[in-house]
């Protein structure tokens, strides 16, 4: 099977930049498997789809604001960084750009809004696929210090600098597990009230746990699909929810 099977026409003027105001008002399409109707809908009316009995799975990853800005403190220049996983305590896995810039040893600072580094970071080690190990120095937890200056890193096609408001909308509204270095986009259309009424439906939500990773921004670049090497993904089913999807 080849790339180019999968090409299809998709005008760059479709593609919405900013998330609709409403979560669940996004446009939803609906094909009859059986006669292969089309049916233009809005996500709100997917409840009109589920049956009362139907277990409804949902991935509660949060998203870490995993995207930074920052320089090298020997030079100045300026590095881009997506942290992709922790490996291990305060050493991350990272994609870099420039990456060529950085080498064994380089530091890079991370400022704050007033100029000042927050925390900084020192390349450990080169990594497979163009990677890079960076071992991060602060003070406190980390998590909140990404909170503080971190973007959230948005999908390839967003064509626009992230914003304040990224960091809410790029988040389901049932997320909990930090983890994820993308959006499980799928689910950011669900609003608080439309779980509800699924729920009082009688339809079960069971909750997984599995963290976005950087296959989501990395390009296929091989002609055959069957040659494409994708990056594992973290998963975690507990024994409740895995009873749940298990019974239904």
């Amino acid at each position: 099977m080849l790339v180019s099977d999968f090409d299809y026409n998709l005008p760059e003027e479709l593609i919405a930049q900013t998330p609709a105001q409403a979560r669940d008002a996004s446009r939803l399409l609906i094909v009859n498997r059986a006669n292969g109707q089309v049916e233009h809908k809005h996500f709100y009316d997917v409840i009109d789809y589920l049956n009362e009995g139907d277990c409804l799975v949902l991935n509660n990853s949060k998203v870490i604001p995993a995207r930074l800005f920052g320089i090298k403190s020997e030079t100045g220049a300026h590095i881009e960084i997506l942290l992709i996983k922790r490996i291990d305590g305060d050493v991350w896995e990272v994609l870099a750009k420039p990456a060529k810039k950085l080498k064994i040893g380089d530091s890079i600072d991370f400022l704050n809004e007033s100029g000042n580094p927050e925390f900084s970071a020192t390349v450990e080690a080169f990594g497979e696929d163009g990677t890079r190990h960076l071992k991060f120095s602060y003070e406190g937890i980390f998590l909140e210090k990404l909170e503080k200056i971190g973007n959230m890193p948005l999908p390839p096609y967003i064509t626009r600098s992230s914003d304040k408001e990224d960091k809410s909308r790029y988040q389901t509204v049932y997320c909990k597990t930090e983890g994820s270095v993308a959006a499980p986009t799928a689910g950011l259309h669900f609003t608080k009230e439309l779980l509800e009424k699924i729920k009082q439906k009688g339809i079960k939500i069971a909750y997984v746990t599995l963290h976005v990773g950087i296959g989501t921004f990395r390009p296929v670049k091989c002609e055959d699909v069957s040659e494409h090497k994708m990056h594992f993904e973290e998963y975690m089913v507990d024994a409740e929810n895995a009873d749940i999807i298990n019974k239904t």
